[in-house]
């Protein structure tokens, strides 16, 4: 097994049950602007009430000739954290690994080990599971395998941030934000992992705290 250690970017930790949301532009200092900087994460319940659905957005800001150019770090894991039993040390994890236009997923399994440094959990080919991931302008490629189904790709930055605005709050020169506002990140894109896997695989009793971390090959 290969070791993965320091987290270069981390999501808040949630408790989820239906919808949950963080964002994070470029605002954390060891990965800011990287292939590692996570801008998004997202859980929430799939349209199959039966499912949760689990996003990582990474590399924020990308123009559209950038994101033609974009592709996944091989060096960087993402991995999704889930605390089914509210101790908040993660009970399972689901490992995505990029290789070889590729993005292999593992579990949601107990992790090797818990906390900063991971290990990829992986015991044999079946328990892993995998899809092509999609560029830039071409139709989503989805891929479904043992009630998982599993994205990777570049897709436009979801997140409403009007930064000018903002900034005025901030800095006393207005009250409050404008209806509508400027959507900042209008344009730009990220590259995303989209997991959705059923509630049954996740256990626990019905909430759960999830976050993300972005983890690089030691």
């Amino acid at each position: 097994m290969k070791k993965a250690k320091h987290i270069l970017g981390i999501g808040a930790l949630f408790a989820a049950s239906l919808f949950l949301i963080s964002a994070d532009h470029i605002d954390a200092p060891a990965v800011q602007g990287g292939s590692s900087d996570i801008t998004d994460f997202y859980a929430f319940q799939g349209e199959n009430t039966d499912n949760m659905v689990f996003v990582a957005n990474v590399q924020g800001l990308l123009s559209p000739a950038a994101t033609a150019e974009a592709s996944f770090d091989e060096s960087v894991m993402i991995e999704f954290n889930i605390d089914n039993n509210g101790d908040f040390v993660e009970d399972l994890v689901i490992q995505a690994v990029p290789r070889n236009g590729k993005m292999y997923i593992l579990g949601p399994v107990a992790p090797v080990q818990t906390g900063l440094s991971s290990m990829l959990t992986v015991e044999s080919a079946k328990d892993v599971n995998s899809v092509n991931i999609t560029a830039y302008g071409e139709e989503a490629q989805v891929s479904s395998n043992k009630g998982i189904s599993a994205f990777a790709g570049p897709r436009d930055d979801p997140f409403f941030m009007d930064f000018a605005q903002y900034s005025a709050i901030i800095a006393g020169e207005a009250s409050g934000f404008n209806n509508p506002g400027t959507d900042t990140f209008a344009g730009t894109n990220v590259m995303s992992v989209v997991i959705e896997v059923p509630k049954s695989m996740i256990g626990g009793s019905g909430t759960i705290n999830t976050w993300v971390e972005s983890k690089r090959k030691q």
